[in-house]
Formats: C-alpha cells, sequence, structure tokens
C-alpha cells in the first residue's frame, strides 16, 4: 500500500502525547479507537502515565513495539517537529498533525510549518491544524473531534474532504440525522504536505465511495486538482464543492474591462465547470446534491413529475422546479389513463402535474400504482414524490409502497416530506430515496444530477503553430499596436488609418467614405470614452475640428497631450462583444461577454482556463458562445441577421492561443468591443488593450 492507503486503513496507530483523560482533546483519540472499532494496534505514547484505556503507555516513540502506519500527534507545535521527525526514522507512512500556530498565524508559524516538513522527509504529513480523518468504511477513527462522542455513524458512499476541520465535525453532526451515509471524512487544513487533490485522488479509486463532497477554501495546487477532479469525473464519481470566500472586497485595479468582469471566485466557476465539479451554493446543498448523486441513478433530462396528496406541498415543489429551468408537463394520454384506472371517485387531480392523489398516504397499492404509472411514462425524467402528513402514522408503509417501485426504473426518484418529521426524511433516505425538508432541496438535488448527468470532458484541439512575436515592446501597446498583435494571430481588425493633424484626419475619413469614428492614439490611456478621446458617427469635414477639440478636452482631463489619433471606419450592423483574458492563482482564463461601454453594467460573461498548455479547443468556444444571455442577439432574435458564430469561435480560438503562446509575458489582454458581423461577414476588433511584461 502507499502512503495515504496506509494513512486510511492502518494496521498499526501510534498516539504521540495521549492523555489518560478522555475529557481532554488529548484523550479522544485513543478512545474513539477503541469505541468505534479499530481492529488494529493501539499505542499510546507518554512518558507519565504506564497505560490508557488498558492499553499499555509507551515512554517514548523509540520505545514502540514496531513501526505503526500511522501517528497521530498530539503535541503543541513546539514539541511536534521532534516527535515527527522520530517517526519518520521509524518508518512510519504518515503523521497527523493536530496542533495549530503554523502558517495561519503569520510569517513566524510559516518557519515552523517549513520545519516540520523538513523533519518528515519522505513520510507523508495530513495537516498541521487539522482534526484528522474518519474512515466510516473501515471503522478507523483518526480524530480528536468532539463530534465523534456519537455512539454510531451511519457508513454510506459519499467522501468528504474538508479543509477545515470544524467542518468535518459539523457535517457529521448533520448526517446523521438526515440518514445519509458517509465514507470517509478528511480534515485537510494547512496542507503543508498532503492536500484536497491528494484525497479526490485516492476517493477516486476508493471502492466503497460513489460521490466526492468537498469543502474548499483555496486550489493550492490548480493543475494537480484539475488532474484529480478528471479522474473521478472518469471513474463515474461525481464532485460536489462548496467554496467559501465568494465575495470579494473588489475586483483587483486593473486597466481592462475584462480584470473588473472576471475575478477569483470566477475563475472557481471556470475551474469547476470543465473538470466536472458540481459547485454547492450553500453550506446545506453539500449534504442534499450527493444524498441525491449517491443513488447512483441518471437524470437524462428536465421533465419532473410531481405525485403528491397534499395540494399546497405539490405547488411548492413546482414552483421552484419551475423557477430552475425544470419542467413540469402534464401527464400523457396513455399515463393519465393508467393514472384514472387507480382511483374512483372525485379525489384525484390527474390530468395535471402536480399529479394529486388524495387517499395515496393511506393506500399503499394506490401509491405503488402512481408510481409505476409516472416511471414508466416517457413523458417524465424523474419523480418528485411528496410525502404528507397522513404518512406520519405509518411511515414504513410509505417507504415500502416506494421501494418496492425502484427497481422497475432507473429513474431517480427524490422525496419532499412536507410535514417536519425529520425521523421520516432519514427512513426514506437510508432506504435509497434522497428525502429533503425542504422544496427548494429538491431542486437543488435535481440541478446537481443533471449537471453531473450532461457534463462532458472538453475536447482538446491540436496544438497550434507557434506565431512569430520578435519585436513586441514591453509595457501597455497602444490600440494600433494591441490590434496588430491580435490580428498577427487571426483576429482581424476594424479598417484605420493613424493621423496626427486635422488635415490627415479628414483626408483619411474621406478616404474610407461615409462616417467615421475619431479616437486619441495612446498607451498611457485605456478607457478613452471616459476622457473624451472617443468620437463616433463624424463626417468627413468635421473630423478636423474635432480632433483639435478633443486634443485640448484630454489634455484637460488627464494632463496628457495626445500625439496620435485613430481614424475608424463605422462597424454598422454588429454585435458588440468583449474578449479579453485574466490570469490569478489558478491559472489564466479567457472571458467573453456581451462587451462596449455597458460591459461592467451587464456582466453577461462567461469564462474557460486554459489547459496546461496550448489554447481552448473551437467545442469550448461554442459551448461559451452559446452559455451567454446574449447567444438569442447572434442566433437571429426576431428576425435579426444570424451573426457569423463560426467567425467567433475562431476568433475566441486564435486570441487563447495568443494569451497561451505569450504564457506570463502577457499581463492583460482585451477586445473591447469585438463586434460579430451578419453570417460570413466575419468578426472585427474595433478596439484593444495589451500589457506586456519585459522578454525573460
Amino acid at each position: 500500500m502507499d502512503a495515504i492507503s496506509r494513512l486510511l486503513k492502518p494496521r498499526s496507530v501510534a498516539v504521540v502525547g495521549a492523555s489518560a483523560d478522555g475529557n481532554k482533546t488529548a484523550g479522544r483519540p485513543v478512545a474513539y479507537l477503541r469505541k468505534h472499532g479499530f481492529a488494529g494496534d493501539v499505542y499510546p505514547v507518554n512518558p507519565r502515565v504506564g497505560s490508557i484505556d488498558g492499553l499499555p503507555c509507551y515512554p517514548n516513540i523509540a520505545s514502540l513495539p514496531s513501526v505503526p502506519d500511522v501517528g497521530i500527534v498530539l503535541l503543541g507545535a513546539e514539541r511536534a517537529c521532534s516527535a515527527v521527525h522520530e517517526l519518520a526514522q521509524l518508518g512510519t507512512a504518515a503523521a497527523i498533525v493536530l496542533a495549530s500556530g503554523y502558517t495561519e498565524t503569520g510569517a513566524a508559524g510559516a518557519q515552523r510549518q517549513a520545519q516540520l516538513i523538513e523533519a518528515a522527509g519522505s513520510m507523508r504529513i495530513l495537516g498541521p491544524n487539522t482534526i484528522g480523518l474518519v474512515n466510516l468504511t473501515d471503522h478507523i477513527v483518526l480524530s480528536a473531534s468532539g463530534a465523534l462522542e456519537m455512539e454510531r455513524f451511519l457508513a454510506g458512499s459519499i467522501g468528504v474532504v474538508s479543509q477545515s476541520g470544524g467542518i468535518l465535525g459539523s457535517l457529521l453532526s448533520r448526517v446523521a440525522p438526515r440518514g445519509i451515509g458517509l465514507s470517509k471524512l478528511i480534515s485537510t487544513s494547512n496542507e503543508a504536505d498532503l492536500e484536497l487533490a491528494d484525497f479526490v485522488d485516492y476517493l477516486a479509486d476508493d471502492e466503497a465511495t460513489k460521490v466526492i463532497a468537498l469543502y474548499i477554501e483555496s486550489v493550492r495546487n490548480p493543475e494537480k486538482f484539475r488532474a484529480a477532479a478528471l479522474k473521478a469525473a472518469g471513474a463515474g464519481k461525481p464532485v460536489v464543492a462548496f467554496k467559501i470566500g465568494r465575495s470579494e472586497a473588489g475586483a483587483r485595479a486593473a486597466v481592462s474591462h475584462t480584470g473588473a468582469l472576471a475575478g477569483a471566485d470566477r475563475m472557481y466557476d471556470a475551474l469547476f465547470k470543465q473538470v466536472g465539479v458540481i459547485r454547492a451554493q450553500t453550506f446545506g446543498d453539500l449534504l442534499d446534491i450527493p444524498a441525491a448523486l449517491a443513488t447512483g441513478r441518471m437524470l437524462r433530462g428536465n421533465r419532473v413529475a410531481i405525485l403528491t396528496s397534499t395540494g399546497g406541498a405539490g405547488t411548492l415543489v413546482s414552483d421552484s422546479l419551475g423557477v430552475s429551468g425544470f419542467d413540469t408537463p402534464a401527464p400523457d394520454a396513455d399515463t393519465a389513463a393508467r393514472l384514472r384506472a387507480l382511483q374512483t371517485g372525485d379525489h384525484a387531480a390527474l390530468d395535471r402535474n402536480p399529479i394529486d392523489v388524495t387517499l395515496a398516504g393511506l393506500q399503499p397499492d394506490l401509491l405503488r400504482g402512481a408510481i409505476r404509472a409516472l416511471l414508466a411514462s416517457p413523458s417524465y425524467d424523474a419523480l418528485t414524490i411528496i410525502v404528507g402528513s397522513s404518512s406520519l402514522a405509518m411511515p414504513e408503509l410509505m417507504a415500502g409502497a416506494i421501494l418496492d417501485c425502484l427497481p422497475e426504473s432507473d429513474k431517480p426518484v427524490i422525496a419532499y416530506v412536507s410535514p417536519h418529521a425529520p425521523e421520516v426524511v432519514a427512513l426514506l433516505t437510508q432506504r435509497g430515496v434522497p428525502a429533503f425538508p425542504d422544496a427548494e432541496s429538491c431542486t437543488v438535488a435535481l440541478a446537481g444530477m443533471l449537471q453531473s448527468a450532461r457534463w462532458r470532458a472538453p475536447a482538446r484541439s491540436a496544438p497550434a503553430a507557434p506565431v512569430d512575436v520578435a519585436g513586441l515592446p514591453a509595457g501597455s501597446l497602444d490600440e494600433a499596436q494591441a490590434k496588430q498583435l491580435f490580428a498577427r494571430f487571426g483576429v482581424p481588425s476594424v479598417g484605420e488609418a493613424m493621423v496626427a493633424t486635422p488635415a490627415d484626419a479628414e483626408q483619411a475619413a474621406r478616404a474610407f467614405g461615409g462616417h467615421v469614428v475619431l479616437k486619441i492614439l495612446s498607451g498611457e490611456i485605456t478607457h478613452k470614452s471616459d476622457v473624451g478621446g472617443v468620437a463616433v458617427g463624424l463626417a468627413p469635414e468635421q473630423v478636423g475640428a474635432r480632433l483639435t477639440a478633443m486634443k485640448a478636452e484630454v489634455q484637460t482631463r488627464t494632463g496628457i497631450v495626445p500625439l496620435g489619433f485613430l481614424v475608424q471606419e463605422m462597424v454598422l450592423g454588429g454585435t458588440e462583444l468583449i474578449l479579453g483574458m485574466y490570469r490569478d492563482p489558478l491559472g489564466t482564463a479567457i472571458l467573453l461577454g456581451m462587451g462596449g461601454i455597458t460591459a461592467e453594467l451587464f456582466r453577461d460573461t462567461t469564462m474557460r482556463l486554459l489547459p496546461s498548455a496550448g489554447g481552448l479547443g473551437r467545442e469550448e468556444a461554442v459551448e461559451m458562445v452559446r452559455e451567454l444571455k446574449a447567444w438569442p442577439l447572434l442566433d437571429g432574435f426576431r428576425g435579426r441577421p444570424k451573426a457569423d458564430v463560426d467567425a467567433l469561435v475562431s476568433a475566441i480560438v486564435a486570441f487563447s492561443q495568443m494569451t497561451a503562446q505569450l504564457g506570463d509575458r502577457l499581463v492583460e489582454a482585451e477586445i473591447n468591443p469585438l463586434f460579430v458581423l451578419p453570417a460570413s461577414q466575419g468578426v472585427r476588433a474595433a478596439d484593444g488593450v495589451v500589457v506586456l511584461a519585459g522578454a525573460s
């Protein structure tokens, strides 16, 4: 076994700094190992005590009778380093360091953590500042969390990895009343060595785990995380992540609109989307979505049948589903006929959805018949059953009726328990029917299942041939230079001429014929519109005078005297988009959105992170375009000419290849607006920003 396998499934555990007092934190690990049925050897280490809980206590690590697979280090930060070194010298596979006082405390703590890693050598470290881990599958508790005082835990198929120790206990205390079973719980905390991605990788191979739930503060190694998440997806194990820190004090200072439109949280959205991770929007979702996914049932579409015996609760679920884009169609004719045959009289509303079978809670045969009819119906992809108050007296009867029908279909079946009845929620969930106490949770669960079913790994294109980028200057390029760079990679720009005098400007405007755009040309001033540096729709005879006025206005507002100007052809009949790049510790992303001066106002954008090498593929670029709320404008909305989407896709791919080739030398880059012209007419870059670092 490798070190991580030995950490999760040790045959022997040394508890260094163990206390004989079970009420103390240091007394808990030995007690918990014994209480929850660990079958291996436990070696308490404490020089002041002869025995703990009937086990012989060893005065030091050197006196242990054999090399432990795992050492739980309960000593303070100052002494933990020596213990870790001694365990490593013995050949221990991994140490769990609970002490705080490391990187979370500042520079001195960071130095202490570096010393800890040095002391460990090749031995793996979980923590420090961790609460440990729990392997419920194999009854192995390597933790000091007070949540483990519970008498028993429900083992299941959801593996949890948390960067917060406290959240581990919080989840443990919440899953039991819900009937949700877990396989492994791991607190990585400071991640001095072992990190989130290591355990995602491990759980992807773990036979007991079907779903992986993550509580994330930050992803420290994006490429490693990407590889682990894709491995889990390839193994058919959905990953659900709750990422804290969503609010940002503000986007980083940037010269481009892209910097304001992107931001760290949007980068996580992009990363998760590309590797198949389902993002939990609330802490509660981190339980609800995995509970549904753990059934292994596949949601193939968005049509949901709602079976209820209480109208109000059915409406709650129907409204919630509708708001989130699910469809709740009425039963088709054959299904309605099957339902009508089940119940006589005027007590049922069987020709609409929710399907209201009033006596279902008291007549299991009626419930079975309705469930079978809805699961067999070609009109529905999933079934939500409303468990009303009538079921409280005989919950086993209701659960049994539902369970009898499950083998007849692989469609998802979930339940909304309308009255406050935690015991019914737990009973159904334990029996394989995810049950929820809130109508909105049903929607969240189904949305997670649908996202999981629809995800496909991005197709990668062959690497593009490198483009000659010799001679590029460092610093902020002016607009003309920026667009020349874009053109090198295959993104064409509008027709334009560089001018310096009113006479030159008027001559250029007449050459274009018709109305033109006049702009200042400056590498120092990026947001030209904000300082009066752009004039649109000028006739040739107006251009000279407008240049003179513009020069004076810009000087007054900025103190900078523009020395150059651009005269550009007017682009008519196109859709304005923004295409930019954004870089942060997670990687480099390409952003696409509605452009022009309202880009930051509407914030209709989508993002994709670049792969480790090369740019985006055409398939990803197409997905980006279709994700925009403005997509209908490109697709012929209300009689508009269809846009040249193929040319737009080519521009996205080309821009991403430029970003990939220039690498860290490209500090910022943006085209805004990028005009997308009608079909077969291409795209045009009408403005551009590029900031380059010096060549290394």
